[in-house]
């Protein structure tokens, strides 16, 4: 590290405690890199063995700023001591998202204590997170994503209901079994949904792959007037490489000059690809079922617990908005936008779909018993 310029003159008070902060924070986020490197293989944990050295050297500079102060114990910020425990207690990808907005958020840009090497690492820090946490969320995407929104809408929908069935003045006892028929409903539907729907991608992507119907016609097609070489031009060769693949199959050329292009033998599939298009439309399809009713039987947890009329739909209200608050901010980590923004449209969204419903119900309705 290059020496800061001022580095003879005595430093002040809140310049030591800067240092000491920024020293804590750089051994906070060492530890995280080096705790997601213990449960990687491969590259990814070469890649944060690399993080976890470069957040090495960044203390150094603040070891030889601060001399014998180092030595004294500063704890570091909350954000980076909820970072280093969430690295050592859960999965990977949330600690990431979450480390992806800490770099993004140094102060060394501005502060000119630190070097410019260290504020240029920093930023390329951000990204190197950013391409990790985004190959997590990639296998997070499928039945995390049925998850995530069937919590959501079954919050929704179900305070929806609740709230509009409250409000035309009916008893409470009708009201839960309202909200029970709408959490059966709603979860089943959800379930049935995302099954039909992961299940159709497969089997469209499925459709799309070339079948071996050009091998066994092969041999009585002519060469001269060939319909095989328009098959490989419709696969994306252009005319050249189709006309060389239908001599191959023809067999005027022993080569395999663009493997790429082959259809994959049945014998060569792994044994295993359905089964795998099965569970992952039947675990979307767990997942929404289990997701949706659990986030639905929020609102009529009041009901549940024998509370009636006014009282039971805030308690409702309030449960529904904590739990989309949550929802929220899990998304918008996980997407790497602020967690705080996404958990207040949530919640908007949430409570504003409610409003209408009730509202409506009044106009239906009477007064709320």
């Amino acid at each position: 590290m290059t020496p800061h310029p001022d580095a003879d003159a005595s430093p002040t008070p809140a310049q030591l405690r800067r240092w000491r902060r920024y020293l804590a924070d750089e051994r906070a986020e060492r530890a995280v890199y080096e705790t997601l490197a213990q449960k990687r293989t491969g590259e990814e944990r070469m890649i944060l063995l690399g993080l976890a050295e470069a957040e090495q050297r960044h203390e150094q500079h603040w070891i030889e700023l601060l001399g014998e102060e180092a030595a004294r114990n500063t704890p570091p910020s909350p954000r980076r001591a909820l970072l280093r425990f969430f690295a050592q207690h859960f999965g990977s990808v949330f600690v990431l998202a979450l480390a992806q907005r800490a770099e993004g958020s140094s102060p060394y840009t501005a502060d000119t204590d630190a070097s410019r090497q260290m504020a240029a690492d920093e930023m390329v820090h951000e990204e190197v997170v950013r391409a990790l946490a985004t190959a997590g969320r990639r296998r997070l995407s499928g039945n995390f994503r049925a998850a995530v929104f069937g919590a959501n809408d079954g919050l929704v929908s179900n305070l929806a209901l609740v709230m509009g069935i409250g409000a035309t003045g009916v008893g409470s006892g009708l009201v839960l079994v309202s909200g029970i028929a709408g959490l059966l409903a709603g979860a089943l539907s959800m379930a049935a949904g995302e099954y039909v729907s992961v299940r159709s991608q497969r089997e469209l992507v499925t459709a799309s792959q070339p079948t071996q119907v050009t091998l066994s016609a092969a041999p009585h097609l002519d060469l001269d007037h060939n319909e095989l070489v328009l098959v490989y031009k419709a696969r994306g060769m252009t005319q050249e490489a189709a006309e060389h693949r239908a001599a191959e199959r023809m067999g005027y050329f022993a080569c395999d000059c663009d493997p790429s292009r082959s259809f994959r033998p049945e014998a060569e599939r792994p044994a295993e690809d359905d089964d795998d298009t099965m569970g992952s439309a039947l675990g979307a399809s767990a997942s929404s079922f289990c997701f949706f009713a659990s986030g639905a039987l929020v609102p009529i947890l009041p009901y549940l617990f024998g509370m009636t009329g006014v009282p039971a739909l805030v308690v409702a209200v309030v449960l529904v908005g904590i739990a989309l608050l949550c929802t929220g901010a899990v998304v918008g980590l996980l997407s790497g936008a602020p967690p705080l923004r996404r958990a207040l449209r949530q919640l908007a969204i949430g409570w504003g779909a409610a409003a209408v419903t009730y509202v409506l119900g009044l106009l239906f309705g009477t007064t709320v018993v």
